[in-house]
């Protein structure tokens, strides 16, 4: 599965990664919304289609599941 947006600059690899381990080991649940590249929590790992909080965009998905799409 691919992803069905571009990917906002911001969020690289690397930020990505440190959300998945944080969700890991912490109660965090973080996503991003692919749009505007802003953090959102809340979100479950497998999250599609969330609506940012900043931007209104439905671009908003699950850190684990941008990597799998990655």
């Amino acid at each position: 599965m691919r992803i069905p947006y571009k990917i906002h600059s911001s969020i690289t690899p690397s930020r990505i990664t440190d959300a998945v381990m944080r969700q890991h080991h912490s109660l965090d649940n973080p996503g991003f919304c692919l749009a505007c590249g802003s953090e959102a929590d809340g979100c479950e790992p497998d999250a599609q289609r969330y609506t940012c909080e900043y931007c209104d965009e439905p671009r908003v998905y699950g850190a684990e599941q941008i990597l799998m799409m990655m």
